[in-house]
Order: structure tokens, then sequence, then C-alpha cells
């Protein structure tokens, strides 16, 4: 890389997405869209990039400015810095990272956390290891396969349960903001079920005012009720699946099979490349990761969630907070 690479503000919408959303399973956490909303839920967005001498995006990073209590806070880039082809760039890297530290000094930050998609063992500087806050592995479909080889890479039962949805009559309409009590009523009864922990009811509220061609609300109806409402997003070349809920009845009818089998194909006619389960894990959450296992794709596994530290003092007090909360 040439040597008049430069640190620059990225105030242009069109710009952030294109280099965002070209690079190989493109992360919608790093989009304009996403910060737009994290703006909204969360604090100050910057958006920052690395430009070369012939005026190109090599590097970009959002950050976001999250609260503490006892008036500390801390910055959160999910799934970035993003890398021109995806790898560590050691140039721009420094520089980004060196732009990120001087932020922080002004802003008086404890920590920077980040979900990077390129290996750490190439950073210069201490990156400290911490619990994920994106999953760390991720299941994801090849949609330049036809529908007939997706359907054979599923499990047999996946398939079955497909058909039988649709035999049953269940039905795939799209929603929006106005069908948020419904959404919000099946996110609440998988949480009760299923012992997960969801966002508050803003946060989705939120959401669903982003724009409809990043993101979509889909329901699965059966005799005039829904019984499942999954938020999608699509960005780049790829469809992610980052939201669901479930009702507790009706269940043996099948409906969200149907509705992943829905989306995938919708996300396919689209023209994107890959479709994201967003999140497997057979420890924490062994239902929902055999159910999605049962449609095939591949995994990918990202290196996890780490920490710089810019405050040390403060961040050991952090930590031993967090430790003695998440013991109760």
């Amino acid at each position: 890389m040439s040597s008049a690479v430069k640190i620059i503000q990225i105030n242009d919408k069109t710009r952030l997405d294109n280099f965002i959303g070209g690079q190989k399973h493109s992360q919608f956490l790093q989009s304009w869209e996403w910060g737009e909303f994290q703006q909204k839920v969360s604090g100050l967005v910057w958006r920052i990039g690395v430009e070369n001498d012939q005026g190109e995006l090599v590097a970009a990073a959002k950050i976001i400015k999250k609260t503490l209590p006892m008036g500390k806070s801390y910055f959160y880039c999910g799934r970035g810095p993003e890398f021109k082809g995806g790898n560590w760039n050691d140039e721009a890297g420094k520089l980004l990272f060196g732009e990120m530290a001087r932020l922080a000094a002004e802003e008086q930050i404890m920590f920077l956390r980040f979900d990077p998609t390129f290996s750490v063992t190439d950073l210069d500087f201490e990156a400290v290891k911490t619990q994920d806050v994106q999953p760390s592995t991720t299941l994801v479909l090849d949609l330049d396969k036809s529908e007939e080889d997706l359907l054979k890479e599923m499990h047999q039962k996946t398939r079955y349960n497909i058909k039988l949805a649709e035999k049953k009559g269940v039905k795939i309409i799209e929603g929006d903001a106005d069908r948020f009590e419904d959404f919000w009523g099946l996110m609440a009864q998988t949480s009760d079920r299923d012992e997960f922990s969801t966002h508050g009811r803003s946060y989705y509220q939120a959401m669903l005012t982003l724009p409809k061609e990043f993101l979509k609300l889909f329901f699965a109806e059966y005799q005039g009720k829904p019984l499942v409402g999954n938020i999608m997003v699509f960005f780049g070349d790829t469809a992610s699946y980052i939201h669901g809920g479930s009702a507790s009845e009706n269940r043996e009818v099948m409906a969200p099979h149907l509705l992943q089998w829905h989306t995938i194909r919708m996300a396919k006619q689209l023209g994107f490349r890959f479709y994201d389960f967003y999140g497997i894990s057979e420890h924490r959450w062994p239902g929902v990761t055999r159910f999605k296992q049962g449609f095939g794709g591949r995994e990918i596994n990202y290196p996890g969630t780490f920490d710089v530290v810019y405050d040390e003092s403060w961040y050991s007090i952090y930590k031993m907070v967090r430790k003695v909360r998440r013991s109760f």
C-alpha cells in the first residue's frame, strides 16, 4: 500500500455502504443504516476510514459510544473494522486503531470492544479476549446453488417439515412496524419458553423503522394467527436472519421451517449470494442450533470478541463487577 494513506471521516452513506457491502459476507453491523439505528438506541456514532492515494477506501470502522455505570463509557465496533479483501492490513490497521485511540482519549473511553472478521494474530498491540457480543460461529448457505440443490442438502426431516407446513396451509406474509405488537408477543413467548434474553420493546420498535429494502419483518400465519415472526436484514451480498420469535401453540404445523425456506428463496431471487443464520452454538442454543443445521450450509468461525484497554485501572474494576454480576 502507498505511504500516502490517510484517516478520513466517512460522511457519505453510499460510499460507506458500497465499501462494506462490497466485501465477501457483507457485515450489516458496519453499514450506514445500522449506524443510524444504533445512534437512536445506544449513543454517539463515528464512521472513520482509511483512504489510499487514489482516493479509494481500504478500511473502515463504525464505532458506537456506549455508557457504563459511574459515568464511564466504551466504544463498540461490531463485526469490524472492515478491510478491503477481508484480511488485516498492517498500515491501514495501525492508522485506524490509532484514530480510535485518539477519539477514545477525547471522549474519556475506558476500552474499545470489537468483533473482528480477520485474524487477531497479526495485531502488534494487546487485545484481550472477552465474552462474545456477536456469535463467533454462524451457519451460512451458498445461494449460488439451485433451489433443488438447496433442498437436497437439507436434513430429510427439515424438507418434510417444509412440505407439511405447506400442506397444513401455513401462509407467509410480510409485515411492517404496524405489526410490532404481534412480533413482540412472539418474542416474549420465546423468551419465557426457551429462557432467551431479549432486547427491550423500544429496541425492536426502532429497528422496524429502518428502510424496508434493508430490513424486513415476516410472519408465518396459521388459521389467521401469527405463529412465527422473523426479522431479516438484506445488505451487500448477504441476507441475515437476526431475530425471531414463535408461538407456543400449533407447533405441530412446522411454521418456522416454511418461513425460513420462504426467506431463503426470496434472498436467492433478489440476487444475494449468502444466507446467514446468524449464530449457532450447541452449548448455548442447542435446540435453535439443530433447527438451523437442518437447512444445511457451512459453518463460519470468527475469532470472537476482544477489548483494547485504554484505562487499565477502571477496566480491572469493570471486569470484577461484571464477574460478580454473572455469578448471581
